[in-house]
């Protein structure tokens, strides 16, 4: 199945730990990825610097667990046991990434909206990451920033607009690439935006017209997602 992840050059490339960053379907990207990498005979760990929610399945509540799953040939899930269901930062993370392949941690939350600003305290990026990928979905675009945009004042702030105003692809792009916003604590490490929910045609136009704003405006790469409804976190 196309979903568009067969894109991105480093998933092909080992010894990269991969955060992710923004909304509109960090998680069922970051599985989806963990999928393909493991399908291509990698030892992939997912995990969290803040909090994700508990997988169903392959989670590693220690590292003889973690290594089972890797034999077996799939990704294993890394996380303390938290509230609601949810999965923190293990404790000793970097002992869990030894012996990986490739990692891919979600760098912060979004409450299941489509795109976001960080608040003072996000992300949480590791020293040992060096990939950061910014993560928007698709639906956010046209509609007021009230509607879509979770931590609304400092997206408000970085883009110099009210609420109600409405989220263009040229806001989209400013918001992902900025330093205030998806590249914010970004430093050396390489970076891509990830336009997701590129379902159908008008949103590809949309998710096309956003990525060259993003590479002629901020010298930003990126690339279109979309999952099918059973490929869903």
């Amino acid at each position: 199945l196309m979903n568009g992840l067969e894109a991105l050059p480093f998933l092909r490339e080992k010894g990269h730990a991969v955060s992710l960053v923004g909304g509109g379907g960090k998680t069922t990207l970051l599985y989806g990825m963990a999928r393909l990498c493991a399908a291509e005979g990698q030892r992939v760990l997912v995990s969290t610097t803040t909090h994700i929610q508990r997988p169903s399945v392959n989670y590693a509540p220690d590292e003889a667990a973690r290594d089972a799953l890797w034999q077996a040939g799939t990704y294993a899930v890394a996380g303390s046991p938290a509230e609601n269901g949810n999965l923190t930062q293990p404790p000793g993370l970097s002992g869990w990434m030894a012996g990986a392949d490739t990692v891919l941690l979600e760098a912060d939350g979004a409450k299941h909206r489509p795109c976001k600003a960080p608040a003072a305290h996000e992300p949480v990026l590791l020293p040992e990451s060096d990939i950061v990928l910014a993560v928007a979905g698709l639906s956010a675009l046209g509609r007021p920033l009230a509607e879509v945009c979770f931590r609304l004042d400092a997206a408000c702030a970085l883009l110099g607009v009210p609420p109600e105003a409405s989220l263009t692809s040229e806001r989209l792009a400013k918001l992902l690439a900025s330093g205030a916003g998806g590249r914010k604590n970004v430093g050396t490490r390489a970076f891509y935006v990830i336009l997701n929910q590129a379902d159908d045609a008008p949103r590809r136009a949309a998710g096309e017209r956003t990525l060259a704003i993003l590479k002629e405006t901020y010298n930003v790469s990126g690339f279109l997602t979309h999952f099918e409804e059973g490929e869903r976190a």
